[in-house]
């Protein structure tokens, strides 16, 4: 996935977004996701660097800066972890297992429906509450978490600071290992 720098938080969030539904519209038009290994891996690692970079950065600052911010990330980080659990079950099942399809459109689902709420909701408001100024850092801290962050699921890991930023680059660290490793291109 091409890391797309606004120098914006709100529009890197998006650009992301779009990325991901291009890839998915290219796994759905194969037909059967199971002929299309490498791409469902590389929007995984996509979905997964994003969700731990908006965790680390962008959630505390939603918390912040808006009046119901509790109550918006709690539910941004319950999909980000229904979404975990799938995309561990895809990499668990592996194209030879029947379920294997199902499991790549209920990760579409979700994380379409996941980018729907945060687009319609979290988004607006927090571009509407932050100064120009804050947005631009949390820009700089999204792409800089990115490069840093796992690129495989871990639904037990902490979602949320200090553990995260302090546990994230160490998972991200043995997942690029392991990336090199099995030659898995992310």
């Amino acid at each position: 996935m091409a890391d797309v720098k606004t120098g914006n938080i709100i529009d890197d969030i998006v650009a992301d977004h779009r990325e991901f539904e291009s890839v998915f519209t290219e796994i759905e038009s194969a037909g059967e996701p199971r002929t299309q290994p490498e791409l469902v891996e590389h929007v995984i690692a996509g979905i997964v660097r994003h969700a731990v970079a908006e965790e680390q950065y962008v959630y505390p600052a939603a918390r912040r800066v808006l009046p119901d911010g509790d109550k918006l990330v709690e539910h941004e980080i319950e999909e980000h972890s229904q979404a975990e659990e799938v995309m561990k079950a895809i990499e668990k099942a592996g194209t030879d297992d029947p379920k294997y399809d199902e499991l790549v459109r209920e990760m579409i689902a979700d994380i379409r429906h996941h980018i729907e709420d945060e687009e319609e909701k979290l988004l607006p408001q927090l571009r509407e509450a932050c100064p120009a100024e804050e947005l631009g850092k949390l820009s700089e801290e999204f792409h800089r978490a990115k490069k840093m962050a796992p690129t495989r699921p871990h639904p037990m890991a902490p979602d949320r600071p200090p553990a995260n930023k302090i546990l994230g680059p160490g998972a991200g660290l043995v997942d690029r290992l392991r990336d090199a490793l099995t030659g898995r291109n992310t």
